[in-house]
């Protein structure tokens, strides 16, 4: 590790001993990064406010995955045939890559670190395929957070795959009842509660007053999710991710849940940029990328109903 480089990120040990990443921009915000699960957990501005959610309840005890942050969801989303739910990116060890191939970026964001994940043999049984997933965490100068994910096939067998990708984040809330997320009216969307029947939404925007778990459909590259009462927007970008994932599990389920507090649910808003509804396909050397970029936008200037396209052409 550069001198430089250590001034930005240290390596350190986090919960029951599991290693993590600091990583400290000049002015104040920070994050934290766990090698387990290439898990974002932390994201601070630089006031010290965390900015996203982790569940008291978390367990950080391998092979679960830790509840709140930002979870990888690779080679698939939600359930099904024989893989772990939501894959197996987010309950496995990953290296830090310390010679990663060359990767446009911006000089001005020297709070990175360059994170690895190949397969396994236990993971080959289960998804017989070889890849290289890179991934980059970044605090920009402004305290932006920025997640950057390159899956390449080295299959030698000369075999493409499929697979589907989200990064599953979960936002620090003052009340899920003031809550706004816009961006998505006028979409369809598929609503994981109702056997995912295909709607479209309604509303000038989306509020919560019990569970919610949709998944929006050819999504725009900008999504706004609105605190009113921390006067407070968090802004999305995203590339490469047409999909985005919008989950509050609600009382009932909060409950049902051994790694989520009982009311916990009231404090949390998941707003996931994924590719879900049409699987990426790569062919043996092909690499795919796809990009996350959070900010913070005070909204305290704004009253009433706050439009996200000001919030993010002024951002």
């Amino acid at each position: 590790m550069s001198s430089e480089k250590s001034r930005y990120y240290e390596v350190c040990k986090g919960f029951n001993g599991l290693d993590k990443v600091l990583l400290r921009d000049p002015r104040g915000s920070s994050a934290e990064v766990y090698l387990y699960g290439g898990h974002v957990t932390s994201w601070k501005n630089d006031h010290g406010e965390e900015l996203l959610f982790l569940s008291s309840k978390a367990t950080f005890k391998p092979p679960k995955a830790i509840r709140g942050g930002i979870p990888i969801c690779f080679p698939q989303f939600s359930c099904h045939g024989n893989l772990d739910r939501h894959g197996f990116a987010r309950n496995r060890f990953w290296a830090i890559d310390d010679h990663p191939p060359p990767f446009p970026t911006n000089t001005s964001n020297k709070a990175f670190v360059d994170l690895i994940l190949k397969p396994s043999e236990e993971e080959m049984k289960i998804w017989p395929h070889s890849f290289e997933f890179r991934l980059r965490v970044a605090l920009g100068p402004g305290g932006d957070l920025m997640l950057t994910s390159r899956i390449r096939n080295t299959n030698t067998d000369g075999k493409p795959f499929s697979f589907t990708f989200a990064y599953h984040t979960y936002f620090s809330v003052s009340d899920i009842c003031e809550v706004r997320v816009e961006g998505l009216e006028t979409l369809d969307y598929l609503d994981n509660l109702q056997k995912k029947k295909r709607f479209t939404e309604q509303g000038d925007a989306l509020t919560f007053e019990s569970e919610v778990d949709k998944m929006y459909l050819s999504t725009p590259t900008k999504i706004a999710i609105i605190d009113h009462e921390k006067k407070r927007t968090y802004v999305l970008r995203k590339d490469g991710l047409p999909d985005a994932v919008v989950w509050n599990p609600w009382d009932k389920k909060a409950k049902a849940m051994a790694d989520f507090g009982d009311n916990e649910y009231k404090h949390m808003v998941c707003v996931e940029a994924a590719a879900i509804e049409k699987p990426i396909t790569l062919k043996p050397g092909e690499e795919w990328k796809g990009r996350l970029e959070l900010s913070i936008v005070s909204s305290s200037y704004c009253s009433g109903q706050l439009d996200p396209r000001r919030v993010l052409q002024c951002s």
